[in-house]
């Protein structure tokens, strides 16, 4: 007798011969239909859960790391408290401190891993896609670490980027001590950056649909429900890490007239070509850095000298920087001054983030969107004000789709702006432009900033995510 059963020749009409018995039985439909949810189901979510759990205290500890290499680097403190570099009275001496840091990082990527290079999100969707959702362990500490030795030093860079691949790495790391399957091991993965993201913005229903557009790669309650589970259990968790207030405050947003939204989705194709030049110029950048003749262990070194010259120039440049997506969503941040920080902002996060130093793309993304959205509508209200567009309604538009633009992200990055808003207003003015950044960055290049390092080192990655209707 046969020990694999299910490879016998099919005999069902229509079907090859090579088909296997259990195959055949599913492409004729004769297969019972699969319940969306079973027992299982249940117990993987309870593990989101628990990964939620214990991500949301590791964000708050990561944020508290951050804030303790600021005040050591910048002002000779030990101290936890909230602090941005551009207080400090250094001087161009100012300009050793990113150096400093990113030496750090290249040593804890030359002896540690070289996997804490880069911003996460593709580090996490490449184990996904290549490893069977396998992380290693020694990533979940040496991410953290490296990210906030870069951030706290001047790296212009935002936390999300890092807590969302240290989330995944804790999230991969039980789907390897407890039995799962591949599947299973990638809901988890996927749970524990969901909640990573959550913690930090308290935008649970954004983190969720990016799990689902740049990790999971489909749409199915296997997948989705336990992100759904972790997402919920973070911001369940936020108030009592975080406190209440929130990240960003966005001030009232008016509805917007139908020409202004005309004008809004004129905006998206403006920003879908910022979102390519962003993309292609960081990895051009990066290109650069492989033409060096030295070893990519001095590269962040040589980002961080970057950093430090803008920095010096412009102090808001260095750091997490959310202040300065605050003044852009006020409309207190115009004119020549914006144009100016955009520049040298793109500048220094480009070369920081191509020399291979470890940080986050979101906030950096939403800065220069942002501000970029601004100085667009400030140029659409010289040239025809009758349209109505509101300026601080174009730097939020601005924020959400360039990141759609660069990562393809719709729908995230469309309720990402909602959320953080907490208003309903947005929502047309936001598809409009996400959409026409999505559709103009889709035609002009055919990978992301997040996909792009994939493709290169030749692995195929799905471009839309898949309904599901009864496969396991």
């Amino acid at each position: 007798m046969s020990r694999h059963p299910v490879e016998q020749a099919s005999t069902t009409p229509g079907l090859p011969l090579s088909v296997g018995l259990a195959d055949a039985l599913e492409l004729a439909g004769v297969r019972r239909h699969r319940k969306a949810l079973d027992r299982r189901s249940m117990v993987i979510i309870a593990w989101s859960i628990g990964i939620a759990a214990i991500v949301a205290p590791t964000a708050r500890l990561l944020v508290w790391l951050i804030a303790l290499v600021t005040n050591i680097a910048f002002y000779g403190r030990l101290s936890i408290q909230p602090a941005a570099p551009e207080g400090h009275a250094l001087g161009l001496w100012v300009i050793l401190v990113p150096v400093a840091g990113s030496l750090i990082v290249g040593l804890i990527a030359r002896f540690g891993s070289k996997a804490i290079r880069g911003h996460g999100i593709p580090e996490a969707m490449e184990q996904i896609l290549t490893n069977d959702s396998r992380i290693p362990m020694r990533m979940t500490f040496l991410k953290p670490l490296s990210a906030a030795v870069a951030i706290g030093t001047g790296g212009p860079f935002g936390a999300e980027g890092p807590i969302i691949a240290t989330g995944a790495a804790l999230g991969s790391q039980l789907g390897q001590v407890i039995p799962v399957s591949p599947h299973e091991r990638k809901a988890l993965l996927a749970a524990g950056a969901v909640a990573g993201m959550t913690t930090i913005f308290a935008t649970p229903f954004s983190a969720v649909l990016l799990a689902i557009e740049l990790l999971v790669f489909e749409f199915r309650p296997r997948s989705f429900i336990p992100v759904t589970a972790a997402a919920l259990t973070s911001i369940f968790l936020r108030p009592f890490l975080f406190g209440t207030e929130t990240v960003f405050h966005v001030p009232p947003l008016p509805p917007a007239p139908d020409s202004a939204l005309v004008a809004y989705g004129f905006l998206g194709l403006f920003l879908g070509l910022v979102a390519v030049g962003i993309s292609r110029s960081v990895y051009f950048i990066e290109d650069l850095f492989e033409r060096l003749p030295i070893h990519w262990m001095w590269w962040p070194a040589a980002g961080g000298l970057a950093v430090g010259i803008v920095g010096a120039v412009e102090p808001a440049t260095m750091g997490v920087g959310y202040t300065n997506i605050d003044r852009i969503l006020g409309g207190q941040f115009v004119g020549l001054a914006l144009a100016a920080f955009c520049a040298l902002k793109f500048l220094s996060w480009s070369i920081a983030l191509g020399s291979g130093t470890s940080g986050g793309t979101l906030a950096p993304i939403f800065t220069i969107g942002g501000g970029l959205g601004v100085l667009a509508g400030q140029a659409m209200q010289a040239l025809v004000p009758a349209v109505g567009v509101d300026l601080r309604m174009a730097g939020l538009i601005g924020m959400a789709a360039t990141f759609a633009g660069a990562s393809r992200a719709l729908f995230a990055s469309v309720v990402f702006a909602l959320e953080i808003t907490g208003q309903f207003h947005p929502l047309l003015p936001l598809l409009a432009g996400c959409t026409a950044a999505f559709v103009m960055s889709a035609l002009l290049m055919h990978t992301t900033i997040m996909t792009e390092k994939l493709v290169r080192r030749g692995h195929h990655v799905p471009q839309e995510y898949v309904a599901h209707d009864h496969q396991a």
